[in-house]
């Protein structure tokens, strides 16, 4: 049986790449309010693939981790970013990314 190991790939996750852009943009939104804003912008990017509820259910997954991170603070039933975690987490993000841009481009080297 082959196993994988969960991997947090930032480079890939246009989810959480969307949902770190809108928290920095606004001050707070609600579940809808966020999840209306990052399906516009990940329809656009053309990478909404999966289903609107399938899509509903991973952001609020991912919502919650960055709520238990303390990248996010959930007060009643609104959603407000830490403005300097996020920050730090899209410079990450930005950097993994690059580093996956930079092996991709060695392997067609390779290739």
């Amino acid at each position: 049986m082959n196993k994988r190991k969960g991997q947090f790939r930032p480079s890939q996750d246009f989810v959480s790449e969307e949902m770190v852009a809108a928290l920095l943009k606004d001050a707070s939104y609600d579940f809808n309010e966020l999840f209306a804003v990052v399906h516009v912008h990940l329809r656009a990017r053309n990478a909404a693939g999966s289903g609107k509820e399938m899509l509903r259910l991973r952001m609020y997954e991912k919502l919650n981790i960055m709520v238990a991170q303390g990248l996010v603070k959930k007060q009643d039933k609104r959603y407000t970013g830490v403005v300097d975690a996020l920050r730090t987490r899209r410079i990450e993000m930005d950097a993994a990314k690059a580093r996956l841009e930079q092996r991709r481009g060695a392997m067609m080297h390779i290739e």
